[in-house]
């Protein structure tokens, strides 16, 4: 089966994650880029113009206060982006959605649920982890 897609940049201070998503994405993207920390991901970001990155929600900037997916958003609204998460607060993933983010995944589904975020997203779609949405209280207005 060939790529469908060029290029995704992943971010995570887990190596075994890393690992995982890269065997995971490798079937769907040209190339998978793999970063440890904010300064590689915006370093890669800037150089790889990649169609999609996927960021740890915890992958704490250097530079200042805000989660790096949320500055990536601020400052490349055409950028898409798919939060990963351990948390399935609906807060989480509200926040996350506003932020600009198009997509939050619970890092504990991700075998099942990143790839259909990706499919999604690149079609120009939001996508939720099935998990994290099943609050009918939470006003996200999905599930």
């Amino acid at each position: 089966m060939a790529a469908q897609y060029g290029t995704v940049v992943v971010a995570d201070r887990h190596h075994q994650m890393l690992g995982g998503m890269h065997a995971l994405l490798g079937v769907v993207f040209e190339a998978v880029v793999m970063v440890a920390d904010d300064r590689s991901l915006i370093e890669a970001v800037g150089c790889m113009q990649p169609d999609l990155v996927i960021v740890d929600i915890s992958l704490p900037s250097s530079v200042d206060d805000l989660n790096v997916a949320h500055r990536l958003a601020a400052e490349r609204p055409d950028l898409r982006i798919i939060v990963m998460s351990i948390h399935d607060e609906p807060a989480a993933v509200r926040q996350t959605l506003a932020a600009g983010a198009a997509a939050f995944v619970l890092k504990r589904s991700a075998a099942t649920d990143l790839i259909p975020a990706v499919h999604d997203v690149l079609e120009g779609r939001t996508y939720v982890s099935p998990a994290a949405r099943c609050d009918p209280a939470s006003g996200l207005g999905i599930g």
